[in-house]
């Protein structure tokens, strides 16, 4: 799902077919997020500004959304394309490589998501590069889940905007 540290960022379900990035929140745990939403975050749209608007903003810096950790529910298959060299090696996998999304640890205040590889070795998703691309496959492995009741398990945490 979402990582125990990204439950004070505002938070979605994945969608199947979906493109994601691996990104460092500001909580300092690594998840997902939209490439757009990131973009979006990064570069706001350019205004005209006067003098005095740029006074405003000196002393009243505008408040931008935060980027949405996108959470992955167990059992979905997700591709995991440009894996670094190193962890390509480690993990005995190719640059790109289907895996299954786990959670290999129930303890609570603990990382816990993961992907398991075809092979079986399994990797913490805080292990992984920062701007790694991943692309959703499929959740139906995920079904088994009641999302609805996911959805209203994520709602009862509070969204800091």
């Amino acid at each position: 799902m979402c990582d125990y540290s990204l439950m004070a960022v505002p938070n979605r379900l994945a969608q199947e077919g979906e493109e994601l990035v691996a990104h460092r929140f500001p909580t300092g745990s690594l998840g997902l997020a939209s490439p757009a939403d990131l973009k979006r975050a990064a570069c706001p749209p350019p205004a005209v500004k006067t003098f005095w608007d740029r006074a405003r903003e000196f002393f009243n810096p505008p408040k931008t959304d935060p980027v949405c950790a996108v959470c992955i529910p167990p059992g979905a298959r997700l591709e995991l394309q440009g894996l670094p060299v190193r962890l390509q090696h480690e993990f005995g996998v190719g640059p790109v490589e289907t895996v299954t999304f786990t959670q290999i640890s129930a303890a609570v205040n603990s990382y816990r998501d993961a992907v398991r590889f075809c092979n079986g070795r399994e990797l913490r998703l805080q292990e992984l590069r920062e701007g790694l691309r991943v692309r959703v496959l499929d959740l139906s492995m995920a079904e088994d889940l009641d999302l609805d009741l996911l959805r209203e398990e994520r709602a009862e945490f509070p969204i800091r905007r």
